[in-house]
């Protein structure tokens, strides 16, 4: 079991959706934090929500090589390897892929897989000599199957769940763990990404919405059991079992979906 008390605990995206909430969970598990996100902006109000178990606080773009280094040139400063690395940071866009601006969905897959991996890659060696670590992995739903209009958020979703199986079964026997997290839907700003080439605007429904401190609360539950696969909220482990058992169903449930979203959408107008 990985306890959180008295660890230190590297969060990425931390002024986000999920971030804030992670802040404040490990927090009350007894935690050292360690943030980071893009802006000034982003970081000041979880600052003080991190309060006096602040370590450091790093503005960096994680998606690019240049930021991934700082983060780590701020840890090797204090003398630091994070005990639990969460990577957490992540952004979407939506619209079928030639109609999202290029550099929008390469941006997209440098900071929800690429910026992962270099951060692991940074990290890894520490947790490994100390015998000790854990990487928590903010996938995706969307890592198990594909949505229509999110090929590259899928794409960079399916890479990470294939990124930390791979690294968990290359880390038995080193005292690291890792854990993936699965989540559906939740209330976060990334549901306000941007849409391209539709026509109708896309809102999902509001029964489908997960309340994201909950969804954080068995991310931090499955820390703490070290298991390998979370799905953190009910609509998460109805799909992952459709995914696996029932596969005929989800064209079905793709198109049922697409349809409520446009509903919603016109509502929302």
């Amino acid at each position: 079991m990985t306890n959180a008390a008295n660890k230190t605990v590297l969060i990425t995206g931390a002024g986000g959706g999920f971030g804030r909430h992670l802040v404040r969970q490990f927090r009350a598990a007894g935690a050292t934090l360690i943030l980071t996100d893009v802006t000034d902006s982003a970081l000041r109000d979880v600052v003080d929500d991190a309060g006096d178990d602040l370590i450091a606080s790093v503005v960096a773009d994680l998606a690019s090589e240049e930021g991934c280094d700082t983060v780590a040139e701020t840890c090797a400063s204090r003398d630091l390897v994070p005990d639990i690395l969460v990577n957490n940071a992540g952004i979407a866009v939506a619209g079928r892929l030639d109609k999202v601006p290029r550099d929008h969905w390469e941006r997209l897959l440098q900071l929800n897989l690429l910026a992962p991996m270099r951060l692991c890659n940074l990290f890894l060696p520490g947790m490994i000599e100390r015998g000790s670590g854990h990487i928590v992995n903010t996938s995706s739903i969307a890592g198990w199957t594909g949505a229509k209009g999110l090929s590259a958020y899928c794409a960079s979703k399916f890479g990470l769940r294939g990124f930390g199986e791979t690294l968990a079964a290359d880390l038995e026997g080193t005292g690291v763990h890792v854990t993936n997290v699965y989540p559906s839907f939740s209330q976060t700003p990334i549901l306000d990404s941007p849409q391209y080439g539709y026509e109708e605007r896309r809102v999902v429904p509001a029964y489908l919405l997960s309340n994201p401190s909950d969804v954080v609360a068995q991310m931090v539950d499955g820390v703490r059991r070290n298991r390998l696969h979370v799905f953190p909220d009910k609509y998460a482990r109805r799909i992952h079992y459709v995914t696996r058992f029932a596969p005929w169903l989800v064209p079905r449930l793709e198109r049922r979906m697409q349809a409520e979203a446009i509903e919603a959408g016109k509502r929302a107008d």
